[in-house]
């Protein structure tokens, strides 16, 4: 068995604990059984998917740094960028 990259397991690791997140909110979406305490539930995940993936895509870019050219860096910090517009702009 080969050796799990310690960067590999931290965003798998942060992604799981992003989903276990998920699936508590429906459960407490479900224990309220309200529209209005499921509708604040619902805001708290707004925060974590973001942060889930700014952490995520930071950790990657990390282990890549020494490997991407600046340009290649720069396309990919222009994605992100691209991506947060698209989620936070109203």
């Amino acid at each position: 068995m080969s050796m799990i990259n310690k960067i590999v397991l931290s965003m798998a690791m942060l992604r799981l604990l992003s989903g276990t997140i998920e699936i508590m909110a429906a459960l407490l979406m479900l224990r309220f059984n309200q529209i209005e305490k499921a509708l604040l539930v619902n805001s708290g995940l707004a925060l974590v998917g973001p942060l889930v993936l700014l952490t995520t895509t930071t950790i990657g870019l990390v282990g890549l740094a020494d490997k991407l050219s600046v340009g290649k860096f720069l396309w990919v910090l222009a994605g992100v960028a691209c991506l947060f517009i698209g989620i936070l702009k109203k």
